[in-house]
Parts: structure tokens; C-alpha cells; sequence
């Protein structure tokens, strides 16, 4: 079988590789557009778990990963000079870079040589391939080219975000939240290597433009927010990476294939930042795709299978998302609450943690809660 990959992220570096490693004759072809070693953004989030779904497929990658990974058990919130740690919400997480270096090492060992610095600009550049598999990502050609056939719909969130780096390095993955005099901001930080931390920082589109940041440079952004958060940041700076102001976009696609054309990762998908599952859903993708046509005698049949068994559960994790990131649009409301009741209403935002099961996995964080309800005073 001849396959094109176009995009050389997480999602097609990994079903390259796992597909390639399964049928050592296939023909594949992995098209990157940008340099090898390059990419943007810092550090990607896992959940507790991290890439413990893989072991029983593929324990060589999975040891492979975690040695690189930094973890933690607890979520700290800050907010008004107050701090408040959640037990038992662990995480995990890795270099961007880091760990798309591990899988381009791996897809060459398995035998293929990843073309980067190489741009299809048309479909008709992969014509005679028997799969073409588009992991290119949020603005898919793929699905830019065939909208209306993959039933894709596009929207964006109202919200504003930068995504930086620090050297500052944090215990845990932590929210800090601040308000200021021309409005409310948000900063998820984590650290992703002994030294290094990503720092993504969020506002409404109200404070967005109270500070005129549509009329500001990258590095007058950057000194803005540093100075936003310069008790977080402890004296360290901000980095830079193609740090520009962004909307979240959501991508949604009904029909997951056309023709012998098959979209994984973001360019079908996409999972608001706040769950940390997008790199997790990309990889995730690969391997149901890989199974699916491997069980059916022909592709047609594997990518119908693909979709009908692997749609409802990626639904219910976006739609998961979706209800998060609805937190996220209303957080400067939910800054005024006292610290516990905040915390509470951060951490059970998605609908899926109800009391007992918050019980169950975060004891410390909930008797805290629930002393400071019964006395009235949550602080």
C-alpha cells in the first residue's frame, strides 16, 4: 500500500511509524512543511495516565517518552495573594520539540525518511497514493479543500491567548488569576523540563482590547504580560515563540473521510487547552486508524470502521472540552467568588466530577471545602 501523511506532528509522525513498523513493505510518504527541529509553542500536558494507553501496543515508545516527562500529583489555583492546591489531579508533561524529536527518531528507524521543508499546495500532488492521511493540523488543506464533503464546521472562542515559556519553574501545573484596573487575566504554567515552564496566558476580549494589544508588537505583548505576572514569575522572563494573540478554534468534522482521504489529530478534532488531551487524541487517532483498517479487507470499509468506533468517544471528550473552555469565557465572573468556592467551581466545570467522585480523588482538597462550607467562612 502507497501512503501519504501530509503534517509531521505528534498524530502523523506516530501513525507513520506505527503503521510502517506493522507492515514493513507499505510505501509511506511523511510531508512536513516546516524545517526538522522546528515547531511552536513549549511544552504539551498529559493526564495522569500520560501515554500509559500505548504500553500494551507499543511499550518501547512509552519507555521511550516517560523518562523525559515531568510529573506532579496536585492543580494549585491562585488568586488575590491566596493559594489553594487540589490532591490528586496528576499530570504530566514534555517538551513539544522533545517529544516530537522522540517520534521522528523512531518513524526513521522504522525505515522512512520525513520530507520537511516541503509544501503540498494542491491535492493533486498526491495523486496515486492508495491513503492519503491528513495530519496538517488546524488550517488542513485536506479539509479546506473539501469542506463541505467532511462536514467540517469552524468557530472560535471568544477569549484571547499567548503561548510562552519561562525558566521559572513550578511544583505543579497552576492557574494563576489576577485583575487588574484595566481587567481580568488567567496564566496556565507547568514546567516541561528541569528548567523550563510553559506559561499560556489568557484574557477576555474586553480586557484584550482595553490594553490595545490588537495595536501592540509581540515583545510589547510580552513585557505587558511579565509585568502582569511578576510576582508568578519571580524575577524570570518570558519566552517567545510565534507568541501572537490567538482565539481557540474549534474544529469539528461529521464525516471523518472522503474518497481515500482521512483526517486525524486537529485537523478533524480539536480539545480546548484547559483538559490537555490534544496531543493525547492526535496519537490516540493514529492507532484507531491503524486497527480499523487493519481489520477490514479493504480501505473504504477501515475508515467507515474507524470513524463509527472511534467518533463517540472523541465527542464526548470535546464536548467535555467544550463545557471547560465555557468556564474559561466567564472566568473574571468566577474571580469574585471567596478562594474555595472558586476552586470548586474550577474543578467540577467540565460536568464530569461530581461530589463523591471529588471525594474519592481529591480527600484533602475536599474537607478543606466542605469544613470552610460548614463554617460559613470559604477562605
Amino acid at each position: 500500500m502507497r501512503i501519504a501523511v501530509i503534517g509531521g506532528g505528534p498524530g502523523g509522525l506516530y501513525f507513520a511509524y506505527l503503521w510502517k513498523r506493522r507492515h514493513p513493505d507499505a510505501e509511506i510518504d511523511l510531508f512536513e512543511q516546516n524545517p526538522e527541529g522546528a515547531t511552536w509553542g513549549f511544552g504539551v500536558v498529559f493526564s495522569e495516565q500520560a501515554l500509559e494507553f500505548l504500553r500494551a501496543d507499543d511499550p518501547e515508545t512509552v519507555d521511550a517518552i516517560t523518562p523525559r516527562m515531568e510529573s506532579w500529583k496536585n492543580i494549585t489555583l491562585n488568586l488575590r495573594g491566596e493559594s489553594v492546591e487540589i490532591d490528586g489531579v496528576g499530570f504530566s508533561s514534555i517538551g513539544r520539540l522533545e517529544l516530537l524529536t522522540i517520534l521522528q527518531q523512531r518513524v526513521r528507524a522504522a525505515g522512512i525518511t520525513p520530507r520537511y521543508d516541503t509544501i503540498i499546495q494542491s491535492l493533486d500532488e498526491l495523486k496515486g497514493y492508495d491513503l492519503i492521511v491528513a495530519a496538517d493540523g488546524l488550517n488542513s488543506l485536506v479539509r479546506r479543500s473539501f469542506e463541505k464533503e467532511f462536514g467540517a464546521s469552524v468557530s472560535h472562542s471568544t477569549n484571547k491567548f499567548a503561548w510562552y515559556g519561562t525558566s521559572k519553574r513550578f511544583a505543579t501545573l497552576s492557574q494563576t488569576f489576577v485583575k487588574t484596573d484595566l481587567g481580568s487575566f488567567n496564566a496556565h504554567h507547568y514546567r516541561y523540563a528541569p528548567a523550563m515552564s510553559t506559561f499560556l496566558v489568557e484574557c477576555d476580549a474586553a480586557t484584550w482590547q482595553a490594553y490595545g494589544f490588537e495595536h501592540k508588537t509581540v515583545e510589547q505583548s510580552q513585557a505587558i504580560c511579565e509585568e502582569i505576572f511578576a510576582d508568578t514569575l519571580d524575577g524570570h522572563s518570558l519566552v517567545s515563540n510565534k507568541s501572537v494573540w490567538r482565539n481557540f478554534p474549534w474544529i469539528w468534522n461529521e464525516n471523518w473521510s472522503h474518497g481515500n482521504m482521512v483526517l486525524i489529530g486537529d485537523a478533524l478534532h480539536s480539545a480546548h487547552f484547559s483538559i490537555g488531551s490534544g496531543t493525547r487524541l492526535a496519537i490516540e487517532d493514529a492507532i484507531a486508524l491503524t486497527k480499523a483498517l487493519e481489520v477490514e479487507a479493504d480501505i473504504p470499509a477501515g475508515l467507515a470502521r474507524y470513524q463509527s468506533e472511534r467518533k463517540p468517544i472523541v465527542k464526548k471528550l470535546v464536548t467535555a472540552a467544550r463545557t471547560s473552555a465555557d468556564w474559561y469565557e466567564h472566568f473574571p465572573e468566577h474571580m469574585k467568588l471567596d478562594l474555595m468556592d472558586f476552586a470548586y467551581s474550577y474543578i467540577t466545570r467540565s460536568g464530569r466530577i461530581d461530589d463523591a467522585r471529588l471525594r474519592a480523588m481529591s480527600p484533602a482538597f475536599m474537607a478543606r471545602y466542605e469544613a470552610a462550607k460548614n463554617s460559613g467562612s470559604r477562605s
